[in-house]
């Protein structure tokens, strides 16, 4: 390496301060980098912001009462799992049916679990889902603009801390007015969409390109929080009542916030506890295009007009809505549908996702290897990787609808469906970086304020869609 390539940093530095290396604590924090540090609050992060994100999406059907509103819905769909008429034996028992021979006339099957103390009906409840998402969508540029101001610590700080607060206060506006409960899922949405930009945009400063492709994969901490949250809801919900999950999910969120204001930093040169050679080999190691790329003024005009944005922007869309309806309807579908109990709508509602992290990395992995081989072009790979994304989920979705009863395939279609989802980041997401590995934060930003339109019109169609239970008819 020349002379040229070490020194390309300004040779004035903001001072940081160092520890004297003396005693236990130093000796062991020397042994941890800094930058896995990161990794982990960065893992960590995303886990805890999906779990406030996504816990009233199973904690609704046990707040909305069965018999809820003046439309059936519920009511309805309590007397479809207390009376199944099966025709063909299903092979998964969740004991509330009894399997019956071919012919036979329905049974009624006491002991379906009733939750719920709010009258809210399908469009209300569809609203409270979807609010959410109005504010997240609107707020990707700001989180952009932001994090230029006031660095990633900060953003992304400060977006959890209110996020969790909210989580909090839910219990209590649930009481007042469902009104309030979409106010407070708003700012949750604003807060929260501020996290991708932010955290997109400390990477350059901290993960030489060596590294990259390994750091992204810690952003799929949060199908690791959607995997967790609904088996995690389902057994508060089962002891101790849906209030405590929102309880137990705003705490975790606050403690979070504690270890990110101690261990987070926005820059190397920052941070008071990084060892010298650490801090040489970032040095030595960030790429010219982040080097460039530090203080610009960023491009809004040709990123909003630039095809490759667009084309990203909108062939996630439907990955999106696909991805949504599993997150936000599916447990609704397992308690409405399958008839499963809550502990079980929790378990089978979370374990597809926590089965989509294993996979986001084996397809990132097989990516790189067909790259670094040289057996596809790059383009080719990204191509590869998002349609296999789109059309795979797509065409099992559609397929889960018409599989009426046969629950054992539409839950091995819906795994599959999941894990396949995952696909993208290996794609179109991925490919963020390839066009503009200097100005990743705003460009994800804007195409994220294209695709997850959908994360807010899903629930909403089906609220529309869906007036009344879909009482299936076995045939």
């Amino acid at each position: 390496m020349d002379e040229k390539e070490i020194r390309f940093l300004p040779s004035s530095k903001p001072p940081r301060a160092k520890l004297p290396k003396v005693g236990c604590m130093r000796s062991i924090t020397d042994r941890i980098p800094a930058r896995l540090v990161l990794y982990f609050l960065s893992w960590s992060g995303f886990l805890v912001s999906f779990m406030m994100r996504n816990d009233i999406n199973f904690a609704l059907v046990a707040m909305v009462r069965t018999n809820a509103g003046g439309n059936g819905t519920n009511s309805s769909v309590s007397d479809h799992c207390r009376s199944v008429a099966v025709t063909e034996s299903p092979t998964f028992a969740n004991g509330n049916y009894s399997t019956l021979d071919e012919g036979a006339i329905p049974q009624v099957i006491e002991g379906v679990e009733e939750y719920g103390e709010f009258d809210w009906d399908s469009t209300v409840q569809a609203v409270i889902k979807g609010s959410f998402y109005w504010c997240y969508v609107l707020s990707q540029v700001v989180g952009g603009v932001a994090t230029q101001y006031f660095g990633t610590k900060n953003v992304f700080g400060w977006s959890q801390f209110f996020t969790a607060a909210c989580s909090l206060c839910i219990p209590y506006a649930s009481d007042l007015h469902y009104g309030a409960v979409i106010l407070l899922r708003s700012i949750q949405g604003f807060a929260s969409g501020l996290t991708w930009p932010a955290m997109y945009a400390i990477v350059g400063y901290w993960i030489p390109p060596v590294e990259r492709s390994r750091f992204m994969s810690s952003f799929q901490g949060f199908s690791i929080g959607i995997g967790l949250t609904y088996p995690l809801c389902g057994f508060i919900i089962a002891y101790f009542g849906w209030r405590l999950v929102f309880y137990t999910t705003g705490t975790i969120g606050m403690i979070w916030c504690v270890f990110w204001y101690l261990l987070a930093f926005n820059t190397p040169q920052e941070h008071p506890r990084i060892t010298a050679n650490e801090l040489e080999y970032i040095e030595l190691n960030v790429s010219e295009d982040i080097k460039n790329g530090m203080g610009m003024k960023v491009p809004w005009k040709k990123i909003f007009t630039s095809v490759p944005v667009w084309a990203i922007g909108l062939t996630t869309f439907g990955r999106i809505w696909v991805h949504y309806t599993f997150i936000m309807s599916g447990p609704e579908y397992m308690q409405k549908i399958l008839c499963f109990d809550i502990k079980e709508n929790g378990l089978l509602s979370g374990t597809p996702f926590l089965c989509s992290y294993l996979s986001s990395v084996l397809f990132c992995y097989i990516a790189d290897v067909l790259v670094h081989k040289r057996l596809m072009t790059l383009t080719n790979v990204r191509k590869l990787f998002t349609a296999l994304s789109q059309i795979v989920p797509g065409v099992l979705v559609l397929l889960v609808g018409y599989l009426g009863y046969n629950i054992v395939v539409v839950l091995v279609l819906w795994f599959v469906a999941v894990t396949f989802i995952t696909a993208s980041y290996a794609g179109a997401m991925a490919n963020i970086v390839d066009i503009a590995p200097n100005l990743a934060g705003p460009v994800l930003a804007f195409a994220q304020t294209i695709h997850m339109t959908a994360s807010f019109l899903q629930p909403l169609a089906s609220g529309i869609m869906v007036t009344d239970a879909l009482v299936l008819a076995v045939k």
